[in-house]
């Protein structure tokens, strides 16, 4: 549990790192692209994103809440929400380059595989940055950051069977996990003919 509990650099350090990270891969990928390779790079970079969105779905739900020693980590972010708890950088940034970068210039273009990788690097680098607001700002009713707030604390005070979606819910909703689905009407409700929002 000490590996994910981090000092306030090792911390923050995601917020400096990945933007540096994806503007130097971007850069030597349209300068190293071919001709107008610039489109395809942006296609392949929001497919990234869309695609990080899924991952931390999967991540939150298969991984966070099941994964010995992972599991206790977590828990212990569900206890102390306020604590600097998370994936040390040097960590998720060898995933990124070992796994993800590395294996897809073996199966497309590079400039297409440094799209990808930047895109989900960034979708990381959201969900760390919303993640953190979520548990550290006064965020306003109303806005869209306080319907992902509510979303997420649903998850922590809740029911911790759902919204495992921090940066969007679709996953939650296609997938059955969605808190305001699941939640059946109460007997009075049902009289009155109101079904849970």
């Amino acid at each position: 549990m000490r590996l994910l509990r981090l000092g306030r650099i090792a911390y923050y350090a995601d917020f400096y790192v990945y933007p540096l990270a994806i503007t130097a891969l971007a850069a030597f990928a349209i300068w190293q692209g071919p001709r107008g390779g610039w489109a395809t790079w942006l296609g392949a970079f929001v497919s990234g994103v869309v695609l990080w969105t899924l991952v931390e779905y999967v991540l939150h739900r298969f991984v966070l809440h099941h994964v010995p020693y992972i599991k206790e980590a977590h828990d212990a972010h569900h206890q102390d929400q306020q604590a600097l708890i998370g994936t040390p950088i040097w960590i998720s940034l060898t995933i990124m380059v070992v796994f993800v970068l590395v294996p897809l210039n073996f199966l497309v273009e590079q400039h297409v595989a440094i799209g990808l990788a930047c895109g989900l690097m960034f979708g990381h680098f959201w969900y760390g940055g919303v993640h953190h607001i979520l548990h550290h700002w006064k965020i306003e009713p109303g806005t869209y950051l306080y319907r992902l707030k509510r979303h997420h604390m649903l998850h922590h005070h809740f029911d911790e069977k759902g919204n495992f979606g921090v940066t969007s819910n679709f996953w939650d909703v296609v997938f059955g996990t969605d808190l305001k689905v699941r939640v059946a009407a109460s007997p009075r409700r049902r009289e009155r003919g109101q079904e849970p929002q």
